[in-house]
Parts: C-alpha cells; structure tokens; sequence
C-alpha cells in the first residue's frame, strides 16, 4: 500500500477502534488511543510500536470483512510498523533493506561468512586448519584472538550505532514533549510490561496464535529464545573475564560456567525458535501484513544459525573439523552484527521506546468531568 494511501487507512481504523472500544483490555493500543480522534503520522508509528500483533482484536472485532467498515488493525499496524523501521533507519541508505530484507541479509550474512571461510583456507595450512587442537588456547591457533576480537567488536560497534540514532530519532518522533522526570518514574512499569511481554497476553487468556484458539505460545517461546539469547551474552562476558582477568584462554572445559551457559544458552534459542516458526507458519495470514512475516521469518532464521554454529562448535571442538566450525561460526557472527540495523532486531527497541511513551502517558493525571484536573 502506497505511503499516502496506508496513513489514511491507519487514521480510518483507528477512529472506527476510538469509537467502538470493544477490544480495550486486550493490549497497551486501546488504553493508548482512548478519547483520541485525531492521529498524527507520529501517532501512527508510536501505536504500530505498541502492538505486539496478538491478533485479539483481529477475531473480536465485529467491524472487520465481511462488514463493509472491513477492520483490519492487526494488518494496518503491522505494515506501519513495517515502515517505520525504514523510515527512522540510519543511515539513510539502510531504508532500503527493510523493503528487500531477504536478499540484504542472505547476500551480506552469506558474503561475509564465505569470504572468513575463504581466507582460514587460504591463509592457513592443512595440517593447522585440519588437525584437531586441544588445551588452552586452541580456538587463537586457528583465528588469532586479536583478528576474532577485532572484527566482531568493529561489527558489533557499528550495528549499536546505528541502531541507537536510529532509535533516538524514533524517541523524539512518539514522545517530544517527555520530560525527565516523567520519562525515570515510567521506567519501572514500562520495564515490566517489556520484561514480562504482558502485551501477549491478550488481556488474559493469551494471544490468538493459532485462529481463533487463545494461546500463551508465542508469549512462552519468546522468553524461552530470549533466556537463551541472554544466556549465550552472559557465556561470552564470563569468557571475557576468564581471558582479561584471569588470563585463561578458550575453549574451557566442558563443566565451566561458559561452556554450561553457552550450550545451555544455544538449545534454548533453538527451542524457542523453533516455537516460534511453527507458529508463523500456522498463523491466520489476514490480520498478517506479508512483508513483516518475512522479516520475523528471516530474523528467526538468523538466530537459529547462529545457535546451531555456535553448538557445532563445542560438539566438534576436540576434532580436527573444529577450525572449519569455528571460522563459518565467526563468519555468520560478524555477519549477523553487520545486518543488525536492518533486521528484526531493531524491533525490540522501538517496541520498548512505545512501552515507554505508554507508561508515560498512563501516569498523567486524567480529566475528570467538569473540566478538573
């Protein structure tokens, strides 16, 4: 749908949603648009943030096709959310890989990994990138540390800068008039509402995963990925540790705490991913827009390599196909940072910046009827 033509489908909907309320329960939208009968382009984006695509109001809502209002919140939001990421993206020339996400992610993500592959078999002999190394310091004889270090910190740098101004730029479009203070007393609730997804909750019973079923899946195998993500970043910063401070270097054994916390990190991301795509593919394609299908698909794809590499790694670390493992894991991490800004991942922010603006907007006083504050 063309620019011009979604804002005005936006702005129908949501004033057709104003009038009616029957779905305020189900999630942060309703509440946020209460008493509302004019939507900014600013408005648009906060509440397409704000939505986390339950679907509850997709099957509640007595407005939708057939009936000749033809309703379809959960799909004008999603494509509005969709075209928010491009355009708060920075730098500009990212816009475009949102719109073209499959192919951006594919070709850089695939670039950069054959090309590390490339160059360990090209740089290092059979008998160092073929031959099993074990004991302290076996990864550093295939990929120095100062190479591995070096090229993930340049990437990583890179995808938090540019997702942060991107980010920044978002803040000041949702909620220019934040002061301060009311921006650190919402910091709790919004915090709860990002850490606990009660968003997914469809009010209660649980989100419309499936149809018309109510579900709590998709809430549960989000935290599930998300307890493996964090398990994964805490495995690094405890190796991190272990190197800088204690001047012991990888791989460790198996019953450390970043070998325990990395493996147990990578299945959950696995299960939870899993979940979650089984979900995408069950998923009632009407309330869906096509193009965020296919970032979610993407992103989970992404992640789910990897995990999986991450793993191979540590099930072939005492082999001789270890450096062959650990060059296409480096691969596809160094790739994974440099396609962060166009990628799913910049969501979680942007949903968190709404989440805020919404805790911020529930803590001021309301009107009461007279006129008295």
């Amino acid at each position: 749908m063309p620019p011009d033509e979604l804002t005005a489908e936006a702005d129908r909907v949501l004033r057709i949603c104003t009038a009616c309320m029957y779905c305020d329960g189900l999630c942060a939208v309703f509440p946020a648009i209460a008493g509302q009968h004019e939507f900014t382009p600013n408005d648009l984006d906060y509440l397409a943030n704000l939505c986390h695509n339950c679907r509850g109001c997709w099957y509640a809502c007595q407005y939708a096709p057939p009936h000749p209002f033809a309703v379809n919140l959960p799909n004008t939001l999603a494509e509005l959310r969709q075209r928010s990421y491009a355009d708060y993206a920075w730098p500009r020339v990212l816009r475009g890989g949102f719109a073209f996400n499959a192919g951006v992610v594919a070709g850089i993500v695939g670039g950069i990994t054959a090309l590390t592959l490339l160059a360990t078999w090209l740089l290092l002999p059979a008998e160092v990138l073929l031959t099993a190394h074990r004991g302290e310091g076996a990864f550093y004889r295939v990929v120095p540390w100062p190479i591995m270090a070096g090229a993930a910190a340049v990437t990583l740098t890179w995808a938090m800068l540019a997702i942060g101004i991107s980010a920044a730029r978002y803040w000041r479009a949702i909620a220019p008039g934040a002061s301060l203070a009311a921006t650190l007393r919402a910091l709790g609730p919004a915090l709860r509402d990002i850490v606990t997804l009660r968003n997914l909750g469809g009010g209660g019973p649980g989100c419309n995963d499936v149809n018309q079923q109510f579900s709590q899946q998709r809430r549960w195998c989000h935290h599930i990925m998300v307890t493996g993500f964090l398990a994964s970043v805490a495995s690094t910063l405890i190796a991190a540790v272990y190197h800088h401070v204690f001047a012991i270097a990888a791989p460790y054994p198996l019953d450390s705490l970043p070998v325990l916390a990395g493996g147990i990190g990578g299945v959950l991301m696995l299960l939870g991913i899993g979940g979650l795509l089984r979900l995408e593919r069950r998923a009632d394609r009407a309330p869906s827009a096509a193009a965020e299908v296919r970032l979610n698909v993407v992103f989970l794809l992404l992640l789910a390599s990897l995990a999986a590499s991450g793993l191979a790694v540590l099930a072939l670390r005492d082999s001789a196909a270890m450096g062959l493992a650990l060059s296409l894991h480096l691969g596809l991490v160094i790739g994974s940072f440099a396609v962060l800004p166009v990628s799913k991942a910049v969501h979680g922010l942007y949903r968190s910046l709404a989440l805020l603006r919404a805790a911020i907007d529930r803590a001021k006083p309301r009107r009461r009827r007279g006129g008295d504050e």
